[in-house]
């Protein structure tokens, strides 16, 4: 089973435009309302491919009502955990040709009476999981060493823990030791202090990673694919798109489909790459469902060092 903590759940709400003409009235094609969060969006993608999960998820005021009752509809085992402050809304303009403009919410803040109550949650329920995923950006005044903390807890108790955040929290979290860890490109340049234009500079960042404290690296590259480092080992891997319409979520369900196949090796990152090209097929921040998914695309390989990047992860 695995175990997903979300501390910055959000409903997000995608609205489809024809173009983003700033200071204009834009009329919509389309909207769609999803719950939201990078936990939130793994166990998600798990559920959508029979994949065991539990979401363990802060929610309060009207709007994590609503994201409960939105989990609740697709049938996610989850923990609830209520809070005093409000859940958060996001919002992403998609356009068609795959370009996408978020509003993120900061969310609310958390006391340490409520982050005690959502870390005994994940306490008691990791005990049944074999990965715990703490993922996503931190609510405001919450410390920025939460994740490493988590991490050192179920490291200690033999659980395997995958981080998937950013900024100080990130770095904290890699000095703890997390089997995995999951940075997209601005990420991994942020937390290693490395510009990064090419795969030789991602295959020098993650290692600094590794140094730092992570088993392994699972770099999400967006357009270029993504990069996988553990032990002495480096992959790289592509899944072309034909039809982008939202990249909302498409990290998260690479890391779900890494963590389905088993976190480890070629055949992992794979189904990773195929998850999240699948999810970049979809609108607003559907996960992929077993017919979505076409693994026919992918490819796996020795990265060529001098190859460019194009995109963000």
């Amino acid at each position: 089973m695995i175990l997903t903590l979300t501390l910055n759940p959000s409903l997000d709400r995608t609205i489809e435009i024809g173009s983003l003409t700033r200071g204009a009235v834009i009329r919509a094609a389309a909207a769609h309302l999803d719950p939201g969060g990078k936990g939130v969006n793994v166990s998600r993608a798990l559920l959508a491919n029979q994949v065991r999960s539990c979401a363990v998820v802060p929610f309060g005021g009207d709007e994590g009502r609503q994201l409960v009752a939105l989990l609740s509809a697709e049938g996610i085992d989850m923990i609830p955990v209520p809070v005093a402050g409000a859940t958060r809304s996001n919002v992403t303009l998609a356009e068609p040709d795959g370009t996408v403009t978020k509003v993120n919410e900061p969310g609310t803040a958390l006391s340490p009476a409520e982050l005690d109550t959502l870390g005994g949650a994940v306490l008691d329920a990791a005990q049944s999981a074999d990965w715990v995923v703490a993922s996503g950006s931190l609510p405001p005044g919450v410390p920025v060493d939460v994740y490493a903390d988590l991490c050192r807890r179920f490291t200690a108790a033999g659980i395997q823990v995958a981080v998937d955040t950013s900024g100080p929290a990130l770095v904290e979290a890699v000095a703890a030791g997390p089997t995995l860890v999951k940075p997209n490109r601005e990420e991994l340049a942020e937390a290693t202090g490395t510009p990064i234009m090419c795969v030789g500079d991602v295959i020098a960042a993650a290692g600094k990673l590794r140094a730092m404290g992570a088993r392994s690296v699972l770099t999400s590259l967006g357009a270029d694919g993504a990069l996988l480092m553990e032990d002495d080992q480096v992959w790289y891997g592509e899944c072309p798109v034909e039809a982008r319409r939202s990249s909302v979520g498409a990290g998260d369900a690479m890391l779900a489909g890494f963590l389905a196949a088993g976190a480890r090796g070629t055949r992992a990152l794979a189904e990773g790459l195929a998850w999240a090209s699948a999810a970049v097929g979809l609108r607003g921040s559907r996960m992929p469902a077993p017919a979505d998914i076409d693994r026919s695309a992918v490819r796996i390989g020795a990265p060529d060092p001098a190859q460019p990047l194009v995109s963000g992860g």
